[in-house]
């Protein structure tokens, strides 16, 4: 039986949330979807019996196996959706979250399946974040928050925590796009602002943007 339309949501939530256990509580996933939670109950119940989690009262769901393989195919389809506006479609990357939000619930297998080899196999999207694969595995990175970075050091941007448009315009006025050589210059100590070197030019940037910003060594 095809999912719906608010199971894909849930167990994108699912996907989003779970800890490195494979728990998440009722409660997160509440305020996550900001969903009442009796009915979240009630779903996580119908989770339960097609075996996506294991649902005790007052007990953090643990998602099984199958849970997260099918979380897992929910996002592949949002990330490819994500990468295909971008690469074939020239839509910038601050553009493209809603649309996938739409086109994520699309049943067809084999149209995200043609899609990934038109891209020829991309395995991460716009944004950064690792693109599942058909079965639903996804590779895992070594990332860090920018600002964890002190001063002297030399990063490269490799993916964002928010794919909000206005963060991401935010970077876009900045010239920081992934892929690009980060060096941190200063860090301020009143507010946490942080002063670095992209290219020939210097930017500073707030303590939240630091935050979201994931680079690698």
């Amino acid at each position: 039986m095809r999912t719906t339309l608010t199971e894909e949501n849930y167990l994108k939530a699912l996907f989003h949330l779970v800890d490195n256990e494979g728990k998440v509580t009722i409660n997160e996933l509440s305020k996550f979807l900001n969903v009442k939670m009796p009915s979240v109950n009630n779903m996580m119940k119908k989770f339960a019996d097609k075996k996506w989690v294991i649902y005790e009262t007052y007990k953090p769901l643990v998602v099984t196996e199958s849970g997260k393989r099918e979380a897992a195919l929910v996002v592949r389809k949002h990330r490819l959706t994500e990468m295909f506006l971008v690469k074939k479609m020239n839509f910038g990357w601050e553009n493209v979250h809603e649309i996938a939000e739409q086109l994520e619930h699309v049943h067809s297998q084999v149209f995200f399946d043609k899609m990934d080899e038109i891209l020829d196999y991309p395995k991460f999207d716009p944004h950064g974040e690792p693109i599942p694969d058909k079965d639903g595995n996804i590779i895992s990175q070594d990332l860090q928050k920018l600002s964890a970075c002190k001063p002297g050091e030399t990063v490269v941007f490799a993916s964002v925590t928010l794919s909000d448009d206005g963060f991401l315009s935010y970077l876009n006025e900045r010239k920081l796009l992934l892929n690009t050589k980060i060096k941190v210059i200063k860090i301020e100590d009143f507010d946490k602002s942080m002063t670095i070197e992209i290219g020939s030019h210097k930017e500073t940037i707030s303590r939240k943007a630091t935050e979201i910003i994931l680079v690698k060594k």
